[in-house]
């Protein structure tokens, strides 16, 4: 990965390290009475969005803003995408605004990558969902979220950690891009899931997979709940919702018997009710509302790294062509594979993951 962020794949373990070590200084500004740096100052980022969305949406354009990045938010609603307007053509049209870098979700899997390597733009392209492919800020806020949670240390991984993704599989790009990471970081994943609802090729994934959620639920450290989306399916994929609720829904009694340290999340939007009861879902253990706020930090990270001057910060395979990079105050830093101390978001030192560090 050189300029873009389209796959939890293209990740490695240090990039991945890095980045959730660079979110957890970004958090540190979200808690000072002026929340916005200085870093993206100048800078032009675009919210391609062709699906709808609020909690993404809303989560890159306050992390641009807490940048200083001018936004400018697309809908294809109400846009000249509606009177038949292709990709590329809207693409063009962004790069001859001079856009520096594009956050873009899309209805068809594979279309942030087309953009990305299309040379319709020339700017940071970050995916933010494409059909059921992927969405790498959501696994990467989500790792983020489990880290602080249960293992607290900054600079570490998610090694031997036990985590339990239930539901959609099948439509899910959330679960796709969590079961890459969290293997990359070192967890045991297991999906639990209907028959039905789990893709062709799944047991090719670096994870385990069930069709018995109270058998999983006493060793793991976090289950991850799916919506079930009903707006991507063409057919009857399990008898009744009821039914589903019964096998695969979270309640308090399936809650209890998860260890005492273990925590519940879910990407929402929920189905309570379905998925996830409104007890569990307003428990202390359940982490939704956490994951938005940690979503900023996250989406802060991953645009200083790219659209800052430290894109290479993000693949080993770029520090061999160094070029200066800017920190958040707008200063000269480091990059992450020198070997003198980076500089940090508030302009102190960093250390940096190393890999004798994570493995």
């Amino acid at each position: 990965m050189k300029r873009h962020l389209i796959s939890a794949a293209d990740l490695t373990r240090d990039d991945a390290v890095l980045i959730l070590d660079t979110a957890e200084e970004m958090a540190r500004f979200a808690d000072r009475p002026i929340k916005k740096l200085p870093t993206l100052r100048g800078r032009t980022v675009v919210n391609l969005f062709f699906e709808d969305s609020t909690r993404t949406r809303i989560s890159f354009e306050a992390a641009a803003k807490r940048l200083s990045a001018d936004v400018i938010n697309f809908s294809a609603k109400g846009s000249s995408v509606s009177k038949g307007e292709s990709l590329k053509d809207t693409a063009l049209t962004l790069e001859a605004m001079g856009a520096d870098g594009v956050v873009i979700r899309h209805g068809d899997s594979g279309a942030p990558h087309r953009l990305a390597t299309s040379g319709w733009i020339g700017g940071s392209v970050i995916n933010a969902g494409d059909g059921t492919h992927e969405h790498p800020t959501q696994a990467l806020l989500d790792a983020f979220t489990m880290r602080r949670r249960l293992v607290g240390e900054e600079g570490a991984a998610l090694d031997g950690r036990r985590i339990t993704i239930v539901g959609d599989i099948l439509h899910s790009r959330v679960a796709r891009s969590n079961v890459h990471l969290l293997s990359t970081l070192g967890a045991h994943v297991t999906l639990v899931a209907p028959p039905t609802l789990l893709p062709i090729g799944v047991e090719r994934w670096p994870c385990e997979v069930s069709y018995d959620l109270d058998a999983v639920l006493a060793k793991s450290d976090a289950v991850m709940m799916l919506r079930v989306q009903r707006e991507r399916m063409n057919a009857a994929f399990f008898p009744t919702e009821r039914e589903y609720a019964r096998r695969y829904g979270l309640d308090g009694e399936r809650m209890a018997r998860m260890p005492e340290h273990a925590i519940v999340m879910h990407p929402g939007p929920m189905n309570r009710g379905m998925e996830i009861t409104a007890a569990v879902a307003d428990s202390p253990r359940c982490t939704a509302v956490e994951q938005v706020a940690n979503g900023v930090s996250i989406r802060m990270a991953v645009m200083y790294l790219l659209l800052g001057g430290a894109e290479p910060a993000l693949s080993r395979e770029d520090s061999a062509h160094p070029s200066p990079a800017t920190t958040p105050d707008g200063g000269a830093a480091r990059r992450p594979a020198d070997p003198s101390p980076a500089t940090t978001p508030d302009g102190g030192a960093a250390r940096r993951p190393a890999v004798e560090e994570n493995n």
